[in-house]
C-alpha cells in the first residue's frame, strides 16, 4: 500500500487504488466524515468512515486536532467540494486533542488571536497558505540569484558596525547585569567584553557582502537582520530577513534593472508553484476588502496586483521630480497628509510613496536621485552635491519595497561623508580599503523578505506573515 500525502492524493487519477496517508483532522462530520490535512496542500482529503463498523472508542477520539493514520481505497467523490476521496478501511489515532481545549476550532480566528497560538496557527487555512508561499518564495529568491552568476555569502550576525547609521541596535555582550567593568571616566568597559569591543546584532549584511562583490563580482545575502527600533506598527518587526546582492561593476541603472528584473521574477515563480495558496488568499482578501468602506478598498484582486507588477514596467522617477507632484497634490494642498510636504529635502513617509504609487502613477516606482542628508554615508554623492545615487522602490499597499544605492567608490569623498557624520574610520577601515586598493564603481539593495511576502499574500500585517514575530514587549515562543 502506497503511503501518500494529501497533495498527492487530490492530484491523482488512480481510482480505486489503496493508499495510507497521515494528516490532522480538520473536521469531522455526522461520525462519518473526516476532513484531514497534512500541511502539503491548502485543500483537505475528505475520508468516508464506516461508522457503524468502527468502534465507539475510536470514533470518540477523531476530533479536531488529532493527528491520524488512514488506510483505505481512492473513490470518485459523491458530494459537493472534491472530485475523489479515500473509502476508509483501516484508521488509527496517532495523537489525540481534546475538542474542548484545542484552540483552532473550525471556526473563524480574529488573527490577534492567532499570534497568540502562533505554534498551532499555521494549522489554519490562512497561515499554512501564507508559510508555503513564503517558503516557495524563499526558495525562488536563491534560484534567481544563483541562475544569475551570484554566490550566496553568509554575513555576520553579530557585528561591531552599525551598516545604517542609525543607532538601533541590540547589544550583545557578556558582561552580567550591572556587573560591567567600568573606565576611569566612568563608561562601560567594552576591552574587557568577549568580543574586546562593543558588539551588536546586524541591522544588515550589506557592508560585508560589498567585501565579497569587489572579490567575487556579484554575492548576496540572505539573513536575519535585527532593529531595536519602538515600533509597534504593522509594518516593522525587531527580527526580520533581508535580501541584500551587491554587483561589481554596475550603476545605478544598472542597480535598478537588477531590482525590477529580480522582483518580477520571483512573483513569476510564485504564482506558477502556489496557485492553490494564491486562489485562497485571493479570495480572502476580497472578502476582506468589502468589509471596509468603498473608498478604502483596493481597485485589484490580489492576483491581479501580482500580475500587474509582473506585466508592467516600473515607473521610474526622480527624487525631486516627486517632491513637485506631492507638494502640487490635492491631499497635500488640502492639508490632509498627516506629513506635509512643502520644503526639498523632506524625508518621504509612507503615505507619500503609496500616493505616489496607488493614486498618481498607478504602478509601482522607483525613485532615485535623494537628498544626500536623508540618505546612508555610504551611497555615491552625485555631481551637485546635494543628491546621492540611491533608490527606492515603491510597491502598492506597501510604500517602500526595496532601497538601495550605488556605492560610494571614491576614498577621499566617503572619508569626508564619514567624518562629517562622526563615523570611526577606525571601525571601517576594511570597509575604506575597498577604496583603496582596486576600486571600482559597485551597486546593491536591500529588500525586507516579509516586505514581499506581504505583497505576495495580501496580508495586511506583517507579524502575520514571519512564523514567531518579534516585536516590542513580545518574544512568546
Amino acid at each position: 500500500m502506497t503511503q501518500k500525502n494529501v497533495a498527492e492524493i487530490l492530484k491523482s487519477d488512480s481510482i480505486l487504488q489503496e493508499v495510507h496517508v497521515n494528516g490532522w483532522v480538520r473536521t469531522f462530520r455526522s461520525n462519518r466524515f473526516i476532513a484531514i490535512n497534512d500541511g502539503s496542500t491548502i485543500n483537505n482529503i475528505q475520508c468516508v468512515i464506516d461508522f457503524e463498523n468502527t468502534p465507539e472508542d475510536t470514533l470518540k477520539r477523531i476530533t479536531t486536532g488529532s493527528a491520524v493514520s488512514i488506510k483505505g481505497t481512492i473513490v470518485e467523490s459523491q458530494g459537493k467540494g472534491q472530485s475523489v476521496e479515500i473509502q476508509v478501511s483501516e484508521i488509527e489515532i496517532l495523537g489525540d486533542s481534546n475538542a474542548d481545549e484545542y484552540p483552532i476550532q473550525p471556526k473563524k480566528h480574529s488573527f490577534e488571536f492567532l499570534r497568540e497560538n502562533a505554534h498551532l496557527r499555521v494549522r489554519t487555512n490562512t497561515f499554512s497558505a501564507v508559510m508555503r508561499v513564503r517558503s516557495k518564495l524563499s526558495f525562488a529568491v536563491h534560484k534567481y540569484f544563483q541562475e544569475n552568476g551570484f554566490n550566496y555569502v553568509n554575513t555576520p550576525i553579530i557585528t561591531g558596525t552599525d551598516a545604517e547609521g542609525a543607532g538601533e541596535m541590540f547589544k550583545v555582550t557578556n558582561f552580567e547585569t550591572n556587573k560591567a567593568p567600568l573606565t576611569e571616566d566612568g563608561k562601560i568597559d567594552y576591552s574587557k567584553d568577549f568580543f574586546g569591543k562593543e558588539t551588536s546584532l546586524t541591522v544588515s549584511g550589506q557592508l560585508e557582502a560589498e567585501t565579497f562583490a569587489m572579490s567575487l563580482g556579484k554575492a548576496y545575502t540572505f539573513g536575519p537582520t535585527f532593529r531595536a527600533e519602538n515600533s509597534n506598527t504593522t509594518r516593522h518587526l525587531a527580527e526580520f530577513w533581508m535580501i541584500e546582492p551587491e554587483v561589481a561593476f554596475m550603476d545605478l541603472d544598472g542597480n535598478m534593472d537588477l531590482a525590477e528584473d529580480f522582483i518580477k521574477s520571483v512573483l513569476k515563480d510564485v504564482l506558477e508553484t502556489c496557485k492553490d495558496d494564491l486562489a485562497f488568499l485571493d479570495q480572502r482578501l476580497t472578502q476582506e476588502e468589502k468589509s471596509k468602506p468603498q473608498a478604502e478598498r483596493s481597485e485589484m484582486s490580489l492576483l491581479n496586483k501580482l500580475k500587474f507588477v509582473v506585466d508592467n514596467n516600473f515607473k521610474r522617477v526622480s527624487y525631486t521630480e516627486a517632491f513637485d507632484i506631492l507638494r502640487n497634490s490635492k491631499p497635500n494642498k488640502k492639508k490632509k497628509f498627516q506629513y506635509p510636504i512643502n520644503e526639498w529635502g523632506a524625508d518621504l513617509q509612507s503615505e507619500h510613496e503609496r500616493y505616489l504609487v496607488e493614486k498618481h502613477f498607478k504602478c509601482p516606482v522607483i525613485l532615485f536621485d535623494y537628498p544626500a542628508n536623508i540618505k546612508a554615508f555610504y551611497m555615491r554623492l552625485n555631481d551637485d552635491g546635494k543628491t546621492v545615487r540611491a533608490m527606492d522602490v515603491l510597491f502598492p499597499g506597501i510604500g517602500e519595497m526595496v532601497g538601495g544605492s550605488q556605492r560610494e567608490e571614491r576614498f577621499d569623498v566617503l572619508v569626508d561623508k564619514m567624518k562629517a557624520l562622526d563615523i570611526d574610520e577606525k571601525e571601517l577601515w576594511w570597509y575604506l580599503d575597498l577604496r583603496k586598493y582596486g576600486t571600482a564603481v559597485h551597486s546593491g539593495f536591500g529588500l525586507g523578505f516579509e516586505r514581499l511576502v506581504q505583497f505576495t499574500t495580501g496580508m495586511s500585517n506583517i507579524r502575520d506573515v514571519i512564523p514567531f514575530p518579534r516585536t516590542p514587549q513580545n518574544a512568546e515562543f
